[in-house]
Formats: structure tokens, C-alpha cells, sequence
């Protein structure tokens, strides 16, 4: 048998027409670009909102951290699943979750640690005891981070319903319609601890709710911000990922 033998040159046109379209059917373009095991949340959870905070400049820093070309959520499979539960929950109320960071690469945790190391003022919003210098030992930024991991987010909840207001935290990020929680996103200070008692008790019972529909979503809350959360059985507990966000 002739292993060489040429096709005619419209049964070669099919069969490279018919390649392309299975590529396009089996690998996604809005995935393909992401390690096995990823997903972008607004496939899973399209609800959730997203307000991405390090790939702007309304964060600590004042512009975009390293390796984020985009203001989209990635998230492992498993995670982004979890959240669809959760925001289903909170639907049924007028709520919804937001999102101020995801998966988080390597290279931009390493841009948080030489940013503190640079040395200089940091603007009281982020921070208004807390020194620039002191970020690192006082536990608010660290040389690892678990959101490099895929598993882990940072995460709040806002009201949807059309006559909602906004609490104006004292300090930290704020989303349009979120509720009081005692501080915004990234406020470096103790009162983000989740046991503060410098908090109202509506804010109490906020932190509380979020506590109590992510755990029974599976995630497990950290004490040092109320607004971070890791995935119980996150799929690699281990490893961090330095692929951009884009």
C-alpha cells in the first residue's frame, strides 16, 4: 500500500474544512487560551458581578498590577461552580455577588512585596493607620498568595434591586450597591479583621451572611479580611500559576 498516496484536491478541502470545525467545536476560543482546569466566571456565573480592581488603577497601587491585561474573573472549574451556587442563593433576595480579584498571578504577587519595599506614603483610603512599610509584617500583603492558586477570591455582596444604596466605607474599595460591611476591599487595617468589633452590628450580620453562604458553597473564609475565600477542596492547594489575566 502507497502510504504517500495524495488526496484529490476536494476531498483534501473537505477533510481540512472538517479539522477546523471539530478544533472549533471541542476547544472553546473564550477558554482555549487558559491551563487546563480554568475557566472565566462570566461562562459559569454570568450573574456575578465583576469588579476587577487590579487590572485598573482604583486600587492600592494606583494602576494595574503585573500580568492583569484584563478585568475578568478566572477562576478554577471547581470555584467558579461553587460561586454559581452561591449566586443563585442570593438572587432569590434581589442580591448578587461581586467580585474584586480571582485568580491572582505570580508575577503580580511578587509586584505587591516591591511595591511595599519601594518605600513612601500610601494614601490613607488603603491604609489609615497602618504604615507602607508595615503591609508586609502586619499580614496585609505576603510573598504567597493562595489567589495563585485559582481557587481563592475576594468577594462581597451588593444589592440589585433599583432603590439600593451604597454604603460609603471609611476605607477600601467599594462596589455600586454593596452593603455595609464595617470597610471596603483592601483596607488595610484592623477593622477588616473578620472578628473587628469597630463595626455596626448591620455590618456584623453582613459579614456573617457572606460567611454563611460561602461556606455552604464550600469555601472556607480567612480572618484577616472579611472579603477573602479560599475553596475547601481547591484543586491544586499547592501551586501558583503566573499566566496573565487577560
Amino acid at each position: 500500500m502507497n502510504h504517500h498516496m495524495k488526496l484529490p484536491n476536494h476531498l483534501a478541502k473537505r477533510l481540512a474544512a472538517f479539522v477546523l470545525a471539530l478544533a472549533a467545536f471541542t476547544l472553546p476560543a473564550s477558554a482555549g487560551d487558559l491551563p487546563e482546569g480554568f475557566v472565566r466566571l462570566s461562562d459559569v456565573a454570568p450573574a456575578v458581578r465583576q469588579d476587577m480592581r487590579y487590572a485598573g488603577s482604583e486600587n492600592f497601587l494606583g494602576r494595574p498590577a503585573n500580568g492583569y491585561e484584563a478585568g475578568t474573573c478566572i477562576l478554577t472549574s471547581p470555584a467558579a461552580k461553587a460561586l454559581a451556587k452561591a449566586q443563585s442563593e442570593l438572587e432569590k433576595d434581589g442580591l448578587s455577588l461581586v467580585v474584586f480579584d480571582c485568580y491572582r498571578p505570580s508575577r503580580a504577587v511578587a509586584d505587591f512585596v516591591a511595591w511595599v519595599r519601594q518605600g513612601g506614603v500610601i494614601d490613607k483610603k488603603w491604609s489609615p493607620k497602618t504604615t507602607r512599610a508595615d503591609l508586609i509584617k502586619q499580614g496585609y500583603i505576603g510573598s504567597r498568595s493562595a489567589h495563585a492558586g485559582g481557587s481563592t477570591v475576594d468577594i462581597a455582596i451588593v444589592d440589585i434591586r433599583p432603590d439600593a444604596s451604597t454604603a460609603t466605607p471609611a476605607c477600601g474599595a467599594k462596589a455600586s450597591a454593596m452593603l455595609d460591611f464595617g470597610s471596603g476591599f483592601d483596607c488595610f487595617d484592623p477593622v477588616s479583621r473578620v472578628a473587628s468589633t469597630f463595626i455596626s452590628p448591620a455590618a456584623r450580620q453582613n459579614r456573617a451572611k457572606l460567611i454563611g453562604l460561602m461556606s455552604k458553597a464550600g469555601f472556607r473564609s480567612y480572618a484577616g479580611e472579611w472579603w477573602h475565600f479560599t475553596l475547601r477542596d481547591e484543586p491544586f492547594p499547592k501551586k501558583s500559576f503566573d499566566f496573565s489575566v487577560r
